[in-house]
């Protein structure tokens, strides 16, 4: 039996034939739709490597079964960038030096993204313990945390920055 998913995939919307109900969202997005800055690490929901947002919420892509998520917004690392401009926090993420081999960078990225339009990063402030515990459940198995959290903070600041100036 053939089941169609609805999805806003990166702002364009798709409508995806399955034959198998147990394709996780990460599959579908790697193996049928060719969107491979999605990670596969672990498969478990450990690593978040896999980290999109979906619905506005950070999900672990491996975790998440295709079919239930018919009618949602999905938004993988490729949809970030706009009109050829890196998203502030990929731009942030290269001027702090937040990754070495580059495999969690996705996954981090999206946690983050999620994390400051969800508010949650102007709660944590300025503590970087802090925001490491908000973004535990993304690994980054070189070491580069310092930069990501650098990175983080600072994309922050400029995104609040950006939102000032378009109320003013």
């Amino acid at each position: 039996m053939t089941h169609t998913v609805n999805l806003v995939l990166n702002g364009e919307r798709r409508a995806i034939a399955l034959d198998d109900p147990r394709v996780t969202l990460l599959d579908l997005l790697r193996e049928r739709l060719d969107l491979t800055g999605t990670k596969k690490g672990c498969d478990r929901g450990q690593c978040g490597a896999c980290t999109v947002i979906v619905d506005g919420r950070r999900v672990n892509a491996c975790m998440s079964l295709a079919v239930t998520l018919d009618g949602a917004e999905v938004t993988t690392i490729e949809g970030l960038a706009q009109n050829g401009e890196l998203h502030p926090v990929q731009a942030a993420f290269i001027e702090h030096d937040g990754l070495q081999c580059g495999y969690c960078t996705p996954g981090q990225i999206m946690s983050a993204v999620a994390l400051i339009a969800g508010g949650e990063a102007a709660d944590i402030g300025d503590d970087p313990e802090r925001l490491r515990e908000a973004m535990s459940g993304n690994i980054c198995r070189c070491g580069a945390h310092r930069g990501i959290i650098e990175a983080v903070l600072d994309a922050r600041t400029r995104m609040a920055d950006a939102k000032k100036e378009q109320a003013a």
